[in-house]
């Protein structure tokens, strides 16, 4: 019978040994998504913040589809403030819910000109006060296109962070502060993309591939799926979700 899906922190495991286990489950990681990093594309900070801000109810490979058209026609905040709203409306379309994305971006760009000149700021505290930008957001924009460290509490980095036993918590803030506490702010940008990559390959919602997890030995939380190795290997995606 499936054991549970999350994890709290067990009782018996000291802190000393929570956090070396932590650490040892992303070293572990790191060897296997050798190639882990944002599955969106951007070439700036600017293009960083709004594939980001889009992606939000939709895949990456979908925003990535439209971002080839959408900076052609704005390549920066300036030119995006100044958008006719049914061009951008026909560009970002594809991605659903285009009114209500348009509204953000233009928005999102109109601040950018009026509070910084046109340029994304590299701080969280400021990143936050843009509309439509909360932290998580803020922090792929941080890790990713500044290179600072940042944590980026997703679904599937809450996911596997409760399923680890890393933290019982589900609010994002406090499972960022929570999970950042166990390891080094050095490592959190690529703790984030190798925990996310992880939950789109194999540490599935509703039915992870248990048997085939090169971290099962570590993870309290090991049952939640099939165990069986050829079962499991089944339900393991080559590639985050389409």
């Amino acid at each position: 019978m499936p054991g549970p899906a999350v994890t709290s922190p067990s009782a018996d495991e000291t802190r000393t040994a929570l956090v070396r286990r932590a650490r040892r489950i992303d070293r572990i990681l790191a060897v296997t998504y050798p190639d882990a990093k944002a599955e969106l594309d951007f070439d700036n900070p600017f293009e960083c913040l709004v594939v980001t801000v889009l992606s939000a109810q939709t895949t990456d490979k979908r925003v990535n589809a439209v971002r080839p058209k959408l900076f052609a026609a704005y390549p920066d905040a300036k030119a995006m403030a100044a958008a006719d709203r049914a061009t951008l409306e026909a560009i970002v379309g594809p991605l659903g819910f285009f009114r209500a994305k348009t509204d953000a971006l233009l928005k999102l760009s109109a601040a950018l000109v009026a509070d910084h000149d046109g340029e994304v700021p590299a701080k969280l505290e400021a990143l936050v006060k843009l509309p439509g930008v909360g932290r998580k957001t803020a922090n792929v924009v941080l890790g990713n296109a500044f290179d600072l460290p940042g944590i980026t509490v997703d679904t599937h980095f809450g996911r596997l962070a409760r399923r680890f036993g890393f933290t019982a918590e589900t609010d994002p803030v406090k499972v960022e502060h929570a999970v950042g506490e166990l390891f080094p702010k050095r490592d959190w940008t690529m703790l984030s993309h190798h925990l996310i990559w992880h939950g789109r390959r194999v540490c599935h919602a509703k039915k992870p591939a248990c048997g085939a997890c090169p971290v099962a030995k570590l993870c309290p939380s090991f049952g939640a799926g099939p165990t069986d190795p050829i079962a499991a290997a089944a339900l393991v995606r080559t590639e985050g979700p389409n």
